[in-house]
């Protein structure tokens, strides 16, 4: 058995006690080292990764568990715990917590010990500024924690050493490795895999969720080459250290009940805009192919000069049924990242965080977003400002019996949307900007976001280089561009119809209106390849995006636009009536950037034809397109085509591609026997999940993918 498989039965098991991070935190608040509210933070950061006792598996060979979590605690210590913590609130998702890809390469090159030295050169250049002296004494007290814990890790594999079912020489390898980076700096690639996977546990420690580990082939691969010329590592040696360490993104599973999703994103180009695709990518795809588990969300940045090869390799893993790496269009991805004034090199060195969502590496605070639903819009035009959902409401517009054109039409619906736009910002606004935010500060996140330390400041007080960004999800481009088309073919072209008789046809939710149903649903669909309706796809990219490109966050950062749902489509159209494509009350919205499903009729080139059309240099943020195909497409002499296909959407524009590999009968087979179907594996949205463990609704929104052959 190997040591991966061997980690995943070991991590199968459940762990003793209940998952208590608050317990230790609370530890260091009530110890009261500090005074002020960036020490208390940071006292309870380092109770938190001091007092944990370290756990090592049997399989391990780099360390960092969330196992040490869990404790056999009383009600009555839990609660005490609490209260304790009650005191000092944390940051959620919206305020910027997590989603956040952290400056691993600056670590990597100067050691835990480098980051201390920089805090002492920035107390000098802030020998004036208490509250600045205040943050860093906070940011280097997390750094001695983080020292502390790795130090603790190598003890506790020397006192393992002759235990039943320890191997003694990877637990010396253990121990050595976490002594030198926790005092020196990384020399070999394992020590510097070691020091990135610890960063990220203690990041979890800290509650916080799809934290990326960025591009992993690009910062450790110095390393990678130390090792590879001196002979002590090779391809596949480093395949299975990452195999090692990227396993364990999956405790959460076995250890909370539900999936993490760490982004990792492997190709691209290098700072000189030249191909950066390496030895070090391919281990990376191989051993995320090898851990087959969801958690590991691979992203492949694909350019014109990505090899064959490594596209190849890439169709490869997602044939085997893993759904993974999603493959991004660098050209479109920078050219959007460009729009916002971020210099060259940066651009270049973009990741992704949580599923698709592009992130200036290391140089940001954590990435927010929300759901703009954009079918509603079409509701509160037709229905006066009402709609199925009764605590929402538009404006009201024009007459629909004085609506004459579609031109007249269209100008109703952008009102409505430029209200909508503003309603969403005002609101994502008085959340994102807490009142007291030095009761919020970041310490030990903030040491990996470039500029902090020499700034002296909060990642989310204008210590990063950038200022924070929002992405506005836009549901539903399908439904809205299939819904306008068949409004202007049916209502204005054919005149089969009134507005008012479409509008009642919709409060009704077509009952008694069949017919009229049959000809909105026989109108042109997105997806086929027909400029009458896929015009109204580029409209809705590019309208949104000039709206939304009005507004800024509270630190006059880009609100930027993207169309991922991540499954909320279906939440989306529980809140949304009948719509004029033809859908029923409360039936999922389309799905991210991808058509209506089952409407994309004439095969996979026609689909991607239409879905290239708009603009998504305007969706800085990223894009999904969920595509189906055959297990078949993915055989030699197959998969050769495919990736042609994929070549050209990419030069006709498609920003996002990715891919289920199961086929239809597979799925419908595992919702009837999901006891055989435990490791079934497949690409939901912007993430990969156990097909049993999904919900009925998202079962059969996968289900309805139109499958490609």
């Amino acid at each position: 058995m190997s040591l991966t498989e061997g980690l995943k039965k070991e991590m199968q098991m459940r762990p003793a006690g209940v998952y208590c991070p608050d317990y230790f935190r609370a530890k260091g608040y009530a110890a009261e080292k500090h005074p002020s509210a960036a020490g208390r933070r940071a006292d309870g950061i380092c109770a938190l990764l001091v007092e944990p006792t370290p756990y090592i598996y049997q399989n391990d060979l780099i360390v960092g568990s969330q196992r040490s979590l869990f404790a056999e605690l009383t009600e009555q210590q839990i609660g005490e715990a609490n209260a304790i913590v009650a005191a000092y609130p944390e940051r959620w998702f919206g305020t910027n917590k997590d989603h956040f890809a952290p400056d691993f390469a600056t670590v990597l090159q100067v050691g835990i010990v480098g980051l201390l030295a920089q805090i002492a050169e920035s107390e000098q250049a802030h020998a004036q500024d208490a509250q600045g002296l205040d943050f860093l004494e906070a940011m280097r007290c997390t750094l001695h924690a983080l020292q502390e814990r790795l130090l603790a890790h190598a003890k506790q594999a020397r006192a393992l050493m002759g235990k039943e079912g320890y191997d003694d020489a990877r637990l010396a390898f253990i121990a050595q490795n976490c002594e030198q980076v926790a005092t020196g700096v990384p020399e070999s690639f394992a020590q510097g895999l070691q020091l990135v996977w610890m960063i990220h546990s203690c990041f979890l420690y800290e509650g916080r969720y799809a934290m990326a580990l960025g591009r992993i082939d690009q910062y450790l691969y110095p390393l990678y080459q130390r090792d590879v010329a001196a002979g002590v590592l090779d391809q596949a040696g480093a395949t299975e250290l990452l195999s090692n360490a990227l396993i364990k993104i999956c405790e959460h599973r076995y250890c909370l009940g539900y999936d993490d999703v760490v982004n990792i994103c492997i190709g691209g180009c290098d700072e000189r805009g030249e191909c950066a695709v390496n030895a070090l990518s391919y281990a990376t795809l191989y051993a995320v192919r090898d851990i087959n588990m969801p958690g590991p969300n691979l992203s492949a940045r694909i350019s014109p000069d990505t090899p064959d090869a490594f596209l190849d390799e890439c169709l490869k893993v997602i044939g085997t049924g893993l759904g993974y790496p999603a493959l991004m269009n660098d050209t479109v991805n920078m050219a959007a990242l460009r729009r916002y004034g971020y210099d060259e090199v940066d651009v270049r060195n973009y990741c992704m965080v949580g599923c698709i969502e592009n992130f200036m590496t290391g140089m940001q605070p954590p990435w927010s977003d929300g759901r703009f639903d954009t079918p509603r819009y079409l509701e509160y035009v037709l229905l006066g400002g009402e709609g199925y959902n009764q605590e929402r409401k538009g404006i009201v517009t024009a007459p629909l019996d004085e609506i004459a054109t579609m031109e007249q039409f269209m100008a109703c619906v952008e009102q409505q949307l430029n209200a909508g736009v503003l309603e969403y910002v005002q609101a994502f606004c008085a959340y994102n900007d807490l009142p007291d935010p030095q009761n919020y500060t970041s310490p030990f996140l903030s040491c990996f976001c470039k500029a902090c330390i020499q700034r002296a400041q909060d990642i989310n007080m204008g210590g990063s280089i950038y200022p924070s960004v929002h992405g506005a999800a836009l549901m539903g481009v399908g439904t809205m561009s299939d819904s306008l088309a068949a409004i202007e073919k049916v209502i204005f072209i054919d005149q089969a119809a009134t507005l008012q008789t479409l509008a009642d046809a919709m409060k009704a939710n077509f009952e008694g209106y069949e017919d009229l149903r049959e000809l909105l649903l026989a109108a042109p669909k997105y997806g086929n390849n027909d400029p009458f309706v896929d015009k109204y796809a580029v409209w809705f990219t590019t309208y949104l995006s000039d709206q939304f490109d009005l507004y800024r966050t509270r630190d006059g950062g880009g609100i930027y636009t993207a169309m991922a749902a991540n499954t909320s489509n279906i939440w989306a159209g529980r809140q949304i009536g009948a719509t004029p494509d033809g859908r029923r009350a409360g039936e999922p919205l389309s799905d991210a950037a991808s058509p209506t499903y089952g409407r994309d009729i004439k095969g996979a080139t026609s689909t991607l034809l239409s879905v290239s059309k708009p603009d998504y240099t305007r969706c800085a943020c990223g894009t999904v397109v969920n595509q189906k195909y055959s297990p078949a497409m993915f055989e030699d002499g197959k998969r050769e085509k495919l990736a042609a296909l994929i070549r050209v959407y990419f030069a006709k524009g498609g920003q996002e591609i990715q891919i289920n590999a199961t086929s239809t009968e597979v799925l419908r087979d595992a919702m009837e026997h999901p006891e055989q179907y435990g490791s079934l594996v497949v690409r939901v949205s912007g993430f990969s999940a156990l097909y049993v463990t999904l919900s009925r609704e998202v079962q059969e929104d996968i289900l309805r993918r139109t499958q490609q052959g």
